[in-house]
C-alpha cells in the first residue's frame, strides 16, 4: 500500500466536537471501473471525478478481479485500497486490503481464507438484499458472523432502507464498523454515499478509523442500472468477436 505523502488531495480540515482537530478523509469504499464486466467507466474519469467531488480514498471493488484496482493505486494522487466483490457459492464477499485476485466460485469459508492468506480484510457488500440475486445469502452472512470485519450499512444501489437498517443492526450487535459506498458502475454515482473518517496508515488502522467515521449520502437513480446492464451486453459481445 502507498505510503501517504504530501501530494494527496486534502478534505478541508473540519474540528470534531469534542476532538482535537482531525485531519479527515472522504471515502467511498465501493467503486467499479472499466475492469468490471458491468462497468465501462475508465480509471482516469473516476480518478478526475473524485478530485472534483474532493474525494481521497476510495476501494476498488471490480467483479472478479484486482487487476483495476492495481493499476487505480499506481494511477490515482489519493489513497486505494485494492478490493474484489468475490462471487461465492452463496452470493458476494467483498475482499479488501488485497494484492492478487482470488477465484469465484468458492465456499464463502474457503473465499475468507484466501482473503486472510492475503492479510485481507473480509467485508459483505449490499447485505441483505432481496433483488439481487449476487447478494449473499441472509443464513450464510449469519453463518460466518464471527469472520465479519466490518458490512456495507450504506450502498447507493440498494433500493431499500429497511436492508440498510438490517445491516446497521447486524454491524451494532457483532460490534463491528458500518461501510458505505456508492457501488458507482457510472461517473455520476461516485459519492453517492461516502464515510468521513480519520487518515489511517494500514488495515488495521482503518478498521478503528471506520469505527470513528461518519455516513452520508443517499440512493442512487434506479435508472443506473440500465447502463450497467448495457456495459454487461456490450462486454459480452466483445468477448464473442
Amino acid at each position: 500500500m502507498k505510503a501517504m505523502s504530501s501530494r494527496w488531495t486534502r478534505v478541508p480540515v473540519p474540528i470534531w466536537k469534542g476532538e482535537a482537530e482531525t485531519v479527515l478523509l472522504k471515502a467511498d469504499l465501493h467503486i467499479h471501473t472499466e475492469f468490471s464486466m458491468d462497468c465501462s467507466t475508465p480509471l482516469e474519469k473516476i480518478v478526475k471525478r473524485c478530485q472534483e467531488l474532493g474525494i481521497n480514498c476510495i476501494a476498488v471493488a471490480d467483479h472478479g478481479i484486482v487487476d483495476g484496482a492495481l493499476m487505480m493505486q499506481k494511477l490515482a494522487p489519493f489513497r486505494v485500497i485494492v478490493a474484489q466483490e468475490i462471487l461465492t457459492t452463496q452470493g458476494e464477499i467483498m475482499g479488501m486490503f488485497l494484492k492478487e485476485t482470488i477465484p469465484g466460485g468458492l465456499t464463502p469459508q474457503e473465499t475468507i481464507k484466501r482473503i486472510r492468506a492475503q492479510g485481507g480484510l473480509v467485508n459483505i457488500p449490499h447485505p441483505f438484499e432481496t433483488m439481487r440475486g449476487s447478494a449473499l445469502k441472509d443464513w450464510a452472512i449469519d453463518d460466518i458472523a464471527g469472520e465479519i470485519d466490518l458490512i456495507e450499512v450504506l450502498n447507493s444501489r440498494s433500493p431499500f432502507t429497511a436492508n440498510s437498517e438490517k445491516a446497521k443492526a447486524f454491524a451494532e450487535k457483532h460490534g463491528i464498523p458500518g461501510s458505505a459506498g456508492s457501488d458507482a458502475h457510472t461517473l455520476t454515482e461516485i459519492g453517492n454515499a461516502c464515510v468521513e473518517m480519520p487518515e489511517f496508515k494500514d488495515k488495521d488502522e482503518f478498521l478503528k478509523s471506520l469505527a470513528r467515521g461518519r455516513i452520508s449520502g443517499g440512493k442512487s437513480s434506479i435508472f443506473v442500472h440500465i447502463f450497467s446492464t448495457w456495459a454487461k451486453v456490450k462486454s459480452r459481445f466483445l468477448r464473442r468477436r
